[in-house]
């Protein structure tokens, strides 16, 4: 089934939307809290946090935040954001985390990933984050040299449970998407895709959901209204 799933990213202690990831940019939107439980009253699914002074930083800064909403909602919860150490992937599992999104470390520590899906199994998603085709780590400040499709099949023979691919160049531009970029990555692999980046129409959403996402996360969209939530979920269970 496809899932479209609201996006609470955390920086500073509140839920904010940035325009390609660079601090600065976009919009606050209050409590991080307040903001899951907006959505989960709204009918969502699943919730998708990110931990944006992590992905900055290095290492996770909103962990306490994190656990408080697992522990509010009983909906799947999936986390990325300055996940570079097991301990870190293994707090957000033991706290009641569904998926665990690893970018960096994928990248640069090949036995640390074989570990974690060693432990965790399919809990654990890689983070495919491109700009022009690349692939970019370091929250999003470095080129990793790679392009999406080695990628894709590289971890795919690791065996971890599917991939989180934002299109950054579309990041919260509320440009729409590029769907050439999402056929090509859900083309290279047979593990779940979930679709990010642009996502800003009805659509958009049918357009993923035909190429064979197996979601995709919303945020500036739904925050801003342009995107109605509850046509979301319609479209999705149609």
């Amino acid at each position: 089934m496809f899932e479209v799933i609201p996006a609470v990213d955390i920086k500073d202690g509140k839920c904010v939307q940035l325009v390609q990831g660079k601090p600065g940019t976009g919009s606050e939107y209050g409590d991080p809290v307040d903001a899951a439980e907006r959505w989960v009253d709204s009918g969502a699914n699943r919730l998708h946090i990110i931990d944006l002074d992590g992905a900055f930083k290095g290492r996770q800064k909103n962990f306490d935040t994190i656990r408080k909403i697992v522990e509010k909602f009983d909906v799947p919860i999936q986390v990325g954001g300055g996940i570079r150490s097991y301990s870190a992937a293994e707090k957000l599992i033991e706290v009641g985390v569904d998926r665990v999104f690893v970018g960096t470390i994928a990248f640069n520590d090949k036995k640390l990933l074989k570990k974690l899906v060693g432990s965790f199994g399919k809990s654990i998603y890689v983070s495919i984050d491109a700009k022009a085709g690349e692939v970019m780590v370091d929250g999003w400040t470095k080129g990793s040299g790679v392009n999406v499709v080695e990628a894709c099949r590289k971890f795919e023979a690791v065996g971890v449970g599917g991939f989180l691919f934002t299109n950054i160049d579309k990041e919260g531009k509320m440009e729409g998407i590029d769907i050439g970029s999402f056929s090509e990555v859900i083309g290279a692999t047979e593990m779940p895709v979930i679709a990010s980046g642009g996502v800003s129409s009805i659509k958009d959403l049918d357009a993923l959901k035909k190429v064979g996402a197996s979601g995709a996360v919303v945020g500036t969209a739904l925050y801003n209204g342009k995107l109605d939530f509850n046509k979301a979920i319609d479209m999705c269970s149609g």
